[in-house]
């Protein structure tokens, strides 16, 4: 094949988005759509006196969010690595503005939100997507020095330190745990020393300890992790709850709409604890399809960063791959007892309009990557 029959080839599939990330993302939103007004419906009518008021805002969001994939998946992945410190700048700045009195948004004691009219944008979802990139650019960019500590490791976790300290005082712990384990997967991915990697462990651990112990309510989450049941009427109110719901549903489920823990009893079942309510009513067989789903996606993500055009392109998607996996693997693994509970949202499915932004704004990325790689000229080469 000629260079340039090859080159038409990989300009032709750049006209088309991978269905191997389309149609899992777009069945996953449409899913997410439903049970959002399924979880949310009743609370709605409470608060707002209409029933589709969560439902009109998802729309509204997932137009945006969708708008905003179409035209990412456009936009060549090469221009990130020259809006690379533009992006850093930004998620800097947004990060100190959430600190100013009378700017950030603070719900049951945490400052995570900037209030932008009737909506609200949490500036940590944007602070992962431009750690990604930076990392991607960084570590690619010093492929030749990358082994030693000054230049592969010191510089990268300077910024994931700033990063952590500014969410931590939110805080959003649940937020920080998923940009360090990012920084250090990616890190590992661009060929940095694994002695580098694990050697401030020695003071991480004490470190991780102080914080879990500064804040009461911490310590009663860790505590009544070991046990939900036993603190049910307490700190692990929302465990109980949500393994209540897991059980109910059973194989079938109890049917679309029908649970019976949203009506009051289990919190935040439209955010948070969606997963949930989804096990309750569509039970194991619907849980296992969301999961398969989400496992596509992955298995895709990784796939595009092993047969990548460039090293660039290859960090960028084990970064965005990562973050997706660890958002899903916490948030279901919390709703199953198996971790402490954390704000995380479900990608794709859990209502609100910034995690659902970023996330088809990263899969719009992986698309982009994907559209660059001459699939055909491969699986021929392969065969």
């Amino acid at each position: 094949m000629t260079t340039a029959a090859a080159a038409k080839r990989v300009v032709w599939n750049g006209r088309y988005f991978d269905p191997w990330l389309l149609f899992p993302a777009i069945s996953l939103l449409l899913m997410g759509i439903v049970m959002v007004y399924s979880a949310s419906s009743v609370n709605a009518s409470k608060s707002f006196t209409t029933s589709y008021y969560y439902l009109q805002r998802q729309l509204l969001f997932s137009v945006v969010a969708l708008t905003g994939m179409f035209l990412i998946r456009h936009f060549a992945y090469t221009n990130y690595r020259w809006l690379v410190y533009p992006l850093l700048g930004l998620a800097a700045f947004l990060l100190i503005l959430i600190q100013v009195p009378g700017i950030g948004l603070t719900v049951k004691g945490a400052t995570r939100w900037l209030q932008l009219g009737s909506f609200s944008f949490q500036p940590s979802d944007l602070t992962r997507l431009v750690l990604i990139i930076y990392l991607a650019y960084s570590l690619s960019k010093k492929e030749e020095t990358i082994k030693r500590f000054s230049i592969g490791f010191v510089p990268h976790v300077a910024v994931l330190f700033f990063f952590v300290l500014m969410i931590s005082l939110q805080p959003d712990f649940g937020a920080m745990l998923i940009l360090i384990a990012l920084a250090w997967v990616m890190m590992f991915a661009g060929g940095v020393r694994l002695t580098y990697l694990l050697s401030p462990l020695p003071f991480v651990i004490p470190l991780l300890i102080v914080f879990m112990k500064s804040a009461p309510y911490r310590v009663a989450r860790l505590t009544s992790f070991w046990d939900p049941w036993a603190y049910a009427l307490d700190t692990g109110y929302q465990v109980v709850h949500s393994q209540m719901a897991f059980g109910t549903g059973g194989l079938l489920g109890t049917g679309l709409g029908r649970s019976y823990q949203k009506l009051f009893f289990l919190p935040e079942p439209h955010t948070d604890f969606i997963f949930s309510v989804l096990g309750e009513e569509l039970g194991f067989l619907g849980v296992t399809g969301v999961i398969l789903l989400y496992l596509i996606i992955v298995w895709r993500g990784f796939y595009i960063a092993w047969y990548c055009p460039d090293r660039f392109a290859s960090l960028l998607a084990v970064g965005l791959t990562s973050s997706l996996a660890f958002q899903v693997s916490i948030n279901m693994c919390m709703t199953l007892g198996l971790l402490p509970p954390k704000g995380l949202p479900l990608p794709l499915i859990s209502y609100g309009g910034t995690s659902l932004l970023m996330t088809l704004t990263a899969l719009g990325i992986l698309m982009n990557i994907s559209g660059s790689i001459p699939w055909k000229a491969r699986n021929r080469h392969d065969g």
